[in-house]
């Protein structure tokens, strides 16, 4: 399967893995197929990458279905089917034991704790060593806010991260790759998308930052680069300058 206008994607992709050694000889990669356009992006171009990519890699893809009515994943199968790309999907009861059984008034917090837990246990069973995460450019700016500004906290994700309790690396190969492009990598493509069904989607504290960033950025051009340079000039979780 080829994809259009992926080259500014995957030059974004493939300096990331490189600066921070994301892939290794051998390595048995899950994507975390959210259903969400970054996600889907990221398995593209990491299939593409898989073509030419010097150090040679397994793909699969992996999807938790959190319970809520409405999902249908059947569009990602069969991408994963046009890829050649193991796909699957991990069902479960957390929409139920959120907002039914425990009724949780920040319901969030629970469910991405749980949607965490039983997505490293698949990758786990499916006998990846790695999983590769969608998190973006924008991702980065927005979680650094969010933790200075609810927590007073100084931090970040990091580009890589070991769980040395699962034996599990974590990989964030889009760290450099621009929310808008990954938005136009999809439209240019027609890949699906997966609208999720949660009463919470689109109404969380990470949306309201995000808005926040995007309407200073408007206001003060070049504020994210900025912010985002001052995480790599500080050396925060990780984060470098090359």
């Amino acid at each position: 399967m080829d994809f259009k206008n992926s080259r500014r994607l995957l030059s974004c992709a493939r300096r990331a893995v490189e600066q921070y050694d994301m892939i290794s000889e051998g390595d048995r990669i899950a994507v975390g197929l959210s259903g969400g356009k970054d996600s889907t992006a990221l398995l593209c171009i990491l299939h593409e990458l898989q073509r030419f990519y010097p150090k040679r890699f397994e793909l699969c893809a992996v999807t938790v279905d959190t319970g809520f009515e409405g999902m249908d994943f059947s569009p990602l199968r069969d991408l994963c089917a046009g890829m050649g790309v193991e796909y699957i999907v991990a069902p479960s009861d957390i929409a139920k034991i959120v907002f039914e059984t425990r009724k949780e008034s920040n319901p969030c917090s629970l469910c991405a704790r749980m949607r965490r837990g039983l997505l490293h246990d698949t990758v786990k069973a499916a006998g990846a060593n790695k999983l590769a995460l969608g998190h973006h450019y924008d991702d980065v700016v927005t979680t650094f806010i969010m933790n200075l500004f609810n927590e007073g906290r100084i931090g970040c994700f990091s580009p890589v991260t070991y769980l040395s309790n699962k034996k599990l690396w974590m990989i964030r190969p889009f760290i450099f790759a621009d929310e808008g492009d990954i938005r136009y990598f999809i439209g240019q493509n027609d890949l699906p998308v997966v609208r999720s069904t949660c009463p919470e989607d689109k109404h969380t504290d990470r949306e309201k930052y995000k808005q926040m960033l995007n309407d200073m950025d408007r206001e003060n051009k070049g504020l994210k680069h900025r912010i985002y340079n001052a995480i790599e000039k500080a050396g925060i979780d990780g984060f470098k300058l090359k």
